[in-house]
């Protein structure tokens, strides 16, 4: 039974879907199956394996969907009691704990501009696990050679690219290019998609006159509140290494659930009085 539940989760890995892997760790008394049974459960709903059944085995369905949305694992306990198993069906009478573990592929990472600081975080980005795509239209910094093997390099005009390639809802984007109507361009393409990371590089000031152009466009209010802008945790940085370095750091605390982009927005309703 583990067997299958190891070759899906190998194929949702390659497939770039996000699932939680739910294992039994601890048992003791009688209980439907031993300490290894696996199940995994995808966003879905779908499931392959199993726990053993009955309502502790819907509960903890339940608790791999919630996984999955918060990122982070969890350790739940379950007495199999008479009334429990009565409820489920199952003459049990043991306790049971169980380890529900998000799993995800390694996230993409779309860096949309090839200058200093795209280059510094694509190089750093790459050694941390990400999956770093970087795109720009200059030769002259986006090329192959200028970058180490892993990272995919993609010189195109950026607003074309994204017109033939819709980013998944799991990605990274940030938006770090040679100048404002760039990447006023990029975010008016991204701002509507639900992305899990979005950011945008510049001052306060930047940010207000960019935020100002799409609002006066009909975006949503709704839809830049997503935006990361300034990009990146207030570190004090300057150089376009010690940026590099802020960015990434926000992109781990996202992807680890430590922050929201509501936590380091410029934009709201009355985002302006901030700028």
């Amino acid at each position: 039974m583990n067997q299958e539940v190891f070759e899906a989760l190998a194929v949702a890995l390659r497939r770039g879907e996000e699932v939680a892997l739910v294992t039994i760790t601890a048992s003791s008394g009688s209980t439907p199956q031993r300490v290894g049974a696996k199940m995994l459960v995808y966003a879905d709903g779908r499931t392959v394996g199993t726990i053993g059944g009955g309502c502790y085995e819907n509960d903890a369905f339940k608790k791999a969907r919630e996984a999955l949305r918060t990122r982070q694992p969890v350790i739940e306990k379950y007495e199999l009691s008479d009334d429990f198993a009565e409820e489920s069906g199952l003459i049990c009478g043991g306790q049971m704990e169980v380890f529900i573990e998000p799993v995800e592929p390694a996230p993409e990472l779309y860096v949309f501009g090839a200058g200093h600081v795209g280059f510094s975080l694509a190089l750093m980005a790459y050694e941390t696990g990400f999956s770093v795509h970087v795109i720009d239209d200059r030769v002259k910094f986006a090329n192959s050679e200028r970058f180490p093997k892993g990272i995919e390099v993609l010189v195109d005009d950026i607003p074309s690219w994204l017109e033939q390639h819709e980013l998944p809802p799991t990605a990274y984007a940030v938006i770090v290019t040679r100048g404002h109507t760039h990447d006023l361009e990029v975010l008016r393409i991204l701002t509507p998609y639900q992305l899990r990371y979005l950011g945008l590089i510049g001052s306060r000031a930047k940010v207000r006159r960019i935020f100002d152009v799409l609002v006066s466009e009909g975006l949503s209010s709704d839809s830049l509140s997503r935006v990361h802008a300034p990009i990146g945790l207030d570190i004090g940085a300057i150089t376009p290494q010690e940026i590099a370095v802020s960015i990434l750091a926000e992109l781990v605390a996202v992807k680890h659930g430590k922050v929201s982009a509501a936590e380091n927005i410029v934009g709201s309703l009355n985002w302006s009085s901030k700028a």
